[in-house]
């Protein structure tokens, strides 16, 4: 026996109760997103698509990102070192503790997450934008129907590409952001450069750069498939492909911060 009008409006009515009151499109987007991470390591594409998409994504998604990476990275770790050097006046506290400070907030949590957050903006939007207007303009579809994983084809080349380039970036950043405190020694004169270079010297813990190096890694898996998985499910047009792209930096930022305290919970304490 089939659903009446008054049955059908009843479901209706509940469906959205439930989803205003504990979150089911959450777990609906949840599940989809699992079954499209399974799809996306099932069936890749022949070695020689793979490649040539591979290449184009590490330029597309890593090389494309150096130069913010890099500005910003040095001007936050002159700030950084600024901040300290106007902070500590004790003068029971040794000047070298500028440098230590600088490393150690550069090192464990600007470099990995600060920059991680930074590329969810720059990356996954583009990323969102790129398959959504592939879905939108039925390109996804034409791939599906020549036999191909569209999933594996279009994402995972992204995904290895950022899994290989980011722990890169994040070196990157590590490196210039001391080198901009030292700058900011050299220009400002707050602290003589061998005071500084003693601070970043001292008690250096290389499991600091290791512990980066991880969350960079994980981060990039976040970045790159929660974009893509709100590109791959646009429905409608440029319109929905844009508040996808918005909606995908929105999750990708969460879920990074969200990661981030597990990470840190886990590796460090």
């Amino acid at each position: 026996m089939g659903w009446g009008p008054a049955e059908e409006l009843g479901k209706s009515l509940f469906i959205a109760y439930l989803r205003k009151k504990i979150g089911l499109s959450f777990f609906e987007n949840f599940g989809k997103y699992c079954m499209l991470v399974f799809r996306t390591f099932k069936h890749p594409a022949r070695n020689k698509f793979f490649r040539e998409q591979f290449f184009r994504e590490l330029e597309a998604l890593g090389l494309g990102s150096i130069g913010i990476v890099a500005i910003i990275s040095l001007f936050m770790g002159a700030v950084i070192a600024i901040q300290m050097a106007a902070n500590i006046d004790n003068p029971l506290i040794p000047r070298e503790t500028i440098g230590y400070a600088t490393r150690e907030s550069v090192f464990l949590e600007f470099s990995s997450t600060v920059v991680a957050l930074i590329l969810a903006g720059k990356v996954g939007s583009s990323i969102a934008s790129e398959i959504g207007t592939m879905r939108v303009t039925e390109q996804i579809d034409a791939l599906e129907i020549m036999g191909v994983n569209s999933a594996s084809y279009l994402i995972l080349p992204k995904i290895t590409a950022s899994l290989l380039i980011n722990p890169i970036l994040t070196l990157m950043s590590m490196f210039l952001g001391v080198l901009g405190g030292y700058l900011a020694c050299l220009v400002t004169g707050m602290l003589d450069p061998p005071s500084y270079l003693t601070g970043l010297l001292f008690d250096f813990r290389p499991f600091n750069v290791v512990y980066s190096i991880i969350k960079s890694i994980v981060f990039a898996f976040i970045i790159t498939s929660i974009s893509a998985y709100r590109g791959y499910y646009v429905e409608g047009g440029s319109r929905e492909v844009g508040e996808n792209s918005t909606k995908a930096v929105v999750n990708a930022s969460i879920a990074i911060l969200f990661w981030n305290l597990i990470l840190t919970r886990i590796l460090l304490l």
